[in-house]
């Protein structure tokens, strides 16, 4: 629990609860974990924690923090580190409240022993965004390196802003010359996302960071990825980042781009993050060199899908059109699934997904925590299309790796060398 002034504090006495959809469940100690390095817990302003009275045997809502009498008391979540996937949301009451919590994912944590535990997955052990391998110095020195070679690369310039001021691993990453690379392209988007973290023009909600205001030229955009590809083994550099709209709506750009790229070399990952709504350019990214396409999803189920999506000048047709092409020519592409406990796990979801995986034949599955107050999007969703019993996020997850022994999970995007050897 939080005070009112954001003291976090042990409530001895009940048991921890989360919540699958709306519906708060008992946080056992089997179904969790330590909290992982990197992971960040936050009180939930305005709404009431719920927790476990083992005494009365159910859920009850705490109004007032006993140990100061007339003082509010807040539910805590946990802000997983990347590589853990949320099991249960955070189990709250808002009753009353019509305002959207910040654009964050909402794990539920409790208390053990001798730590704060977290009810989350662990999906992929890559250390690629652990901030303990992120050294300061060293990104300082990659941003000195960087504006004497390149002093006129404006993209250069705009990753700067996102490793040292908005602490983006990718960004840190470029700099110290280690796994991915970020290529922001796209000031515009033709989609509507509940949930975007880079642009929102409604007073409830504020977008975690700027979007990049200028289109980089070809010639910038080959100089960030060449000078990634040459020093890191097994780079990958990638399209659609979260300070930008839609890539492909920069087609224009990114296509002489990647041409440019692979005139210089053949080595390197090229990756596109794109919602796939133009599968015309979809193909012909894939002839000028695109290795691999991460289609981001809520759900596989097209009224879920333009719910949250709010598709503006494309269809979900389009989407799944795309990914039939980049199969087509051989492309590796991931799902960026956009999961929030109790809907994606639920029975109608996951024999919908299950039926895409068997359709698409698509080859990873990159399990990502959705950033959007989980409650009002189980709502939202209920009124779109019912979902059925929640089967388990654990559950799901073990079942595919059983069916679909080829498929791959994980969190980040994989180098070429990982899945052309599989």
């Amino acid at each position: 629990m939080a005070a009112e002034n954001g003291e976090i504090f042990e409530l001895e006495g009940y048991g921890a609860a989360g919540m699958s959809g709306t519906t708060p469940v008992v946080l056992k100690k089997e179904k969790t974990i330590s909290m992982p390095h990197g992971s960040e817990l936050m009180m939930l302003p305005q709404r009431r924690p719920i927790v476990y009275n083992p005494a009365k045997y159910k859920f009850e809502i705490i109004e007032d923090n006993p140990f100061e009498p007339g003082e509010k008391i807040f539910p805590v979540a946990v802000f997983n580190s990347p590589g853990y996937v949320n099991r249960h949301s955070c189990a709250y009451d808002d009753g009353g409240i019509k305002g959207l919590l910040p654009l964050f994912s909402y794990g539920a944590a409790g208390f053990g022993e001798n730590s704060f535990c977290s009810s989350a997955i662990l999906v992929d052990r890559e250390p690629r965004q652990d901030l303990r391998q992120m050294p300061h110095k060293g990104i300082v020195k990659g941003v000195d390196k960087m504006r004497k070679k390149y002093p006129d690369n404006r993209l250069m310039r705009h990753l700067e802003t996102c490793a040292l001021e908005y602490g983006c691993p990718a960004g840190k990453n470029f700099f110290l010359q280690r796994y991915e690379a970020p290529l922001p392209t796209s000031t515009t988007c033709n989609a509507s996302c509940l949930g975007c973290i880079s642009l929102q023009t409604t007073n409830t909600l504020s977008a975690c960071q700027e979007r990049i205001n200028f289109t980089p030229d070809s010639q910038e955009i080959a100089q960030v990825s060449l000078e990634h590809i040459f020093h890191v083994k097994n780079s990958v550099v990638s399209f659609g980042q979260g300070c930008e709209g839609e890539p492909l709506m920069a087609f224009k750009a990114i296509e002489p781009a990647i041409k440019l790229i692979r005139e210089h070399s053949d080595k390197g990952t090229i990756n596109l993050n794109t919602n796939a709504s133009m599968p015309e350019y979809v193909e012909k990214l894939c002839k000028a060199g695109l290795d691999s396409m991460r289609v981001s999803i809520n759900s596989v189920r097209e009224n879920c899908y333009k719910a949250y999506f709010r598709p503006r000048s494309y269809q979900f047709s389009d989407v799944l059109r795309s990914i039939e092409t980049a199969k087509q020519h051989g492309k590796f592409v991931a799902v960026n699934y956009l999961n929030s406990p109790g809907f994606t796990d639920s029975q109608k979801e996951f024999t919908a997904l299950k039926n895409f995986i068997n359709t698409y034949q698509i080859d990873m599955i990159q399990w990502r925590n959705l950033n959007f107050d989980p409650k009002k999007y189980c709502e939202m969703m209920s009124k779109v299309e019912g979902s059925g019993k929640p089967l388990g996020m654990q559950n799901i997850i073990e079942k595919l790796k059983l069916q679909y022994p080829k498929l791959l999970h994980g969190y980040f995007n994989p180098p070429k060398s990982l899945y052309q050897r599989q």
